[in-house]
């Protein structure tokens, strides 16, 4: 009954799936809404859920088709997502990430001419009835190509991770919920891993990455204690101790765990009981599980498990992943294979595969489950869409909800309820 539920798309839904994005590429969301001016008021959406959705506009790579910051209404009975407007016009935000009292939006907008060589992070902040947002400013995130950004428990400061430039930095907000400059920054340094991964498929030409340090995902611990950040180049996770009076961070008793050569750690998610972590290789297309010393900030490996289908060969890159909110299942996403992995979450931490559904749609950059647990929404960059699937609370499987949301080169959802 499971292989039912988790097997890929037949011929024809893909066939109809291929005609439906040949159309969807075409259009731009700015087509089909209109943009406003930042911080305009709209109607009422008083216990409304809003998704915003950054994209790459043209600044990075292939296929860079959006125009910023879209903001939508999601149906909390079907998953839809209504398009409202482009709330913000920003080169590349591709990632986004909201501040813990909601009141404040933040976006990694990855270039690399800001002041010359950087890129930058912009802060908005949330009209929490109507969506809309208020440009507060723009500063440098100390370092080119900004992939990834989040916000302390505390609302205190930002993490952002500068990809091109190999370097984090931590960014104080403001009480208005602009941000300061920097107030620390650290640049990796040291030898960098194989251009061939350990743990890629057989027949995989995944290589990107390894010519340099490339941080790619910083992140506080749900004690806010540490500050972890993975370099995608070095093939390492970085554990940082994070003094919340003055935003300084300060390398851990164990300032770094190595990951297998080449095999490229992207991203990673904490377990709700806040003592189990887990990273997904972007080169490898695995997951390790570790046991997470909340006092010390260690990390132990425990399980390495892959997140593509037993015999699979050739190339494909894992990009994020996510837990369920009991603690009960966890997600990957594949690009090239353009899957969601499902797994179910033992007693133990120990991940077993329960086996993987297509996202409908081409190079899932990234994916999030709304604040209800009822819907995971894929964001496929290259077919230029966000795909939604019901989550069946009981089994963790998936099913496609039949809604597509055009948005050119989507690369991340966030929601605000």
């Amino acid at each position: 009954m499971a292989e039912d539920f988790v097997k890929r798309a037949s011929m024809n839904e893909a066939l109809s799936r291929r005609g439906f994005l040949k159309g969807a590429a075409a259009l731009s969301i700015a087509s089909t809404v209109p943009a406003v001016a930042q911080g305009s008021k709209g109607g009422s959406y008083n216990g409304k859920t809003f998704a915003y959705v950054g994209c790459y506009t043209g600044a990075v790579g292939d296929g860079s088709n959006g125009n910023g910051i879209y903001l939508f209404e999601m149906d909390s009975q079907t998953g839809a997502l209504s398009p409202l407007k482009l709330a913000a016009e920003i080169g590349s935000p591709s990632w986004l990430s909201l501040h813990p009292s909601g009141r404040y939006l933040y976006a990694a907008n990855e270039v690399t001419n800001f002041d010359g060589t950087s890129g930058s992070v912009s802060a908005y902040a949330v009209d929490r009835v109507s969506g809309d947002l208020r440009f507060l400013n723009t500063v440098s995130s100390e370092g080119g190509g900004p992939a990834y950004l989040s916000a302390d428990a505390d609302g205190k400061y930002v993490f952002v991770a500068n990809y091109a430039g190999g370097s984090i930095a931590v960014l104080p907000i403001l009480p208005n919920g602009s941000l300061a400059h920097a107030c620390d920054v650290h640049r990796d340094s040291g030898s960098v891993g194989s251009t061939t991964p350990t743990n890629a498929p057989p027949g995989s030409f995944a290589w990107s990455g390894h010519d340099a340090p490339h941080a790619h995902m910083i992140q506080a611990d749900p004690k806010n204690r540490f500050v972890l950040h993975t370099d995608l180049g070095q093939d390492r996770i970085y554990v940082h101790r994070f003094d919340q009076s003055n935003g300084k961070l300060s390398p851990a008793a164990t300032p770094f765990i190595s990951l297998p050569t080449g095999d490229g750690p992207r991203h990673f998610v904490f377990h709700p009981n806040g003592r189990w972590l887990y990273s997904i290789q972007e080169e490898a297309s695995t997951l390790v599980f570790f046991h997470y010393d909340p006092s010390t900030g260690s990390l132990t490996s425990q399980q390495t498990i892959s997140t593509l289908p037993p015999g699979f060969t050739g190339t494909s890159f894992a990009s994020g992943v996510r837990v369920s909110a009991d603690g009960r299942f966890l997600y990957a996403a594949n690009r090239l294979h353009d899957t969601i992995a499902i797994f179910s979450i033992e007693s133990d931490g120990r991940l077993k595969s329960l086996g993987e559904i297509s996202t409908m749609g081409d190079y899932p950059s990234q994916f999030n489950i709304d604040p209800s647990g009822k819907f995971l929404y894929a964001c496929n960059r290259k077919s230029d869409v966000v795909t939604s699937f019901f989550i069946n609370r009981d089994t963790g499987l998936l099913t496609f909800t039949g809604h597509y949301t055009p948005v050119g080169s989507a690369s991340c959802i966030v929601f605000l309820a």
